[in-house]
């Protein structure tokens, strides 16, 4: 296959719809051809999976080109880092015997997690009577709010000679906080035990990482950006509230990392041929039927990181032709087509009906997308296992006409197919 950073140097891929699009096995896959691989927001909320070698690999914070050996991995600013999670993935990969440390920079402005987010975030979501927004309960919003309110506490922070003053100082605040909660105030030591182990292993790779991805650029090194969950997520652009607390569209890459967008040469999105979310919100092709059971038994649909079972529904094109006005999407990748491979018709959402008037480009308000009713049109199923098939030519032609339409309604071209997890089960349409 040729190789795509021959020409695109600096490539985003990025989620289209809410977020386990199958980002993490596309990363994988690009990693090969590129240098670098670098994450640019989000937490450890995130789940990127990768099957290979009959194995499967599970990323929460770490940039899914550490599976590749030799690359140089970056966790950029926009990244709120959970020193917890961070060292159990990086036992974990290494036990694994993957070398994660020498390869991997981390920016000493991402900020904190610390178990007070944690507690705040499952209080917050347990207090809410009405409008549950289905978090992970990983911190990740109350990081966010700490770092917007400028209470957050940064790598930078933790890195300096004074660092356990500087906790002590930070958890007084957080447990004054607390206290609105009625909840015993936390240990100042259960916070310094764990940044004292993070300190120890990842000191030796903290850095200036906007300086670092600056010169790799100035000095013509392939560069990957990854980005976490999918643009309905987005905190301005998602399906608010019901979304993360960082853009997860293509802005998330500038102030995440601080490239400039003159510094992005392409912008790869990722689709699921069926629509799927996690969480509360309203989801007009939602499925709660046999059909939707059958989704997700076959797609495999519960959460990486949650393990919850995820919403199911048929491919809505009004998300894709959104994200890809929002993102500015050159090439998507459309993965899970195999799911669809026993299903005699397929349906496709191409507006919504709210009382007598017809949409057909994507509704962010909630409150009237819960009212929405998809506009469906109907296409015949293949009935036929793609899962063998290398080739797009050998598709079915009712599987490729899919495809098209599908091409066709979001306004950009389908480049890539992916049929299973496994790297192999990919056709690189755009070569074959």
């Amino acid at each position: 296959m040729k190789n795509l950073f021959d020409k695109y140097r600096t490539q985003v891929v990025l989620g289209m719809q809410w977020g386990d699009e199958g980002k993490g096995k596309v990363v994988d896959l690009l990693a090969e051809q590129c240098d670098m691989v670098i994450r640019y927001q989000g937490g450890a909320n995130a789940g990127h999976t990768v099957q290979f070698d009959g194995k499967q690999f599970i990323l929460h914070l770490v940039p899914s080109g550490i599976l590749r050996p030799g690359l140089t991995c970056v966790i950029g600013n926009g990244v709120v880092l959970d020193p917890e999670s961070f060292l159990e993935e990086i036992h974990s990969l290494e036990s694994e015997g993957f070398e994660v440390m020498p390869r991997l920079h981390i920016s000493h402005l991402a900020h904190l997690i610390l178990p007070f987010h944690k507690f705040i975030d499952k209080a917050k979501e347990a207090s809410k009577a009405g409008q549950k927004i289905g978090t992970t309960g990983r911190g990740i919003g109350p990081a966010y709010s700490d770092k917007i309110s400028r209470e957050g506490l940064r790598i930078c922070d933790i890195m300096a000679p004074d660092w356990q003053d500087r906790i002590r100082t930070f958890m007084a605040v957080k447990n004054r906080q607390l206290g609105l909660y009625d909840h015993e105030p936390l240990p100042d030591k259960e916070a310094i035990d764990l940044i004292g182990r993070f300190r120890g292993k990842a000191a030796g790779s903290v850095t200036d990482t906007r300086r670092f991805v600056y010169q790799s650029r100035q000095e013509g090194r392939r560069m990957l950006l990854e980005g976490a969950q999918g643009t309905l997520l987005d905190i301005d652009f998602g399906t608010y509230p019901y979304v993360t607390s960082s853009n997860t569209t293509i802005g998330g890459v500038f102030t995440g990392l601080g490239l400039n967008p003159r510094n992005v040469d392409r912008v790869i999105g990722i689709l699921k041929a069926y629509t799927t979310r996690v969480g509360n919100g309203p989801f007009p092709t939602e499925l709660t039927d046999d059909t939707g059971e059958h989704l997700r038994e076959k797609g495999h649909e519960f959460g990486a990181t949650t393990g919850r079972p995820r919403r199911c529904g048929w491919f809505d094109a009004t998300i894709g032709r959104y994200a890809v006005q929002v993102n500015g999407v050159d090439a998507i990748v459309l993965t899970k087509l195999d799911v669809l491979d026993n299903m005699e018709t397929i349906k496709i959402c191409t507006g919504y009906r709210i009382g007598d008037s017809v949409f057909t480009e994507f509704i962010n308000d909630c409150s009237m997308l819960a009212q929405a009713e998809p506009v469906y049109e109907t296409m015949p199923g293949w009935q036929t296992d793609t899962s063998d098939i290398k080739t797009y030519r050998d598709l079915p032609g009712p599987a490729r006409a899919y495809i098209e339409r599908l091409e066709t309604l979001c306004e950009t071209p389908i480049e890539t197919v992916s049929l299973g997890p496994a790297r192999s089960a990919t056709l690189w349409r755009a070569v074959a």
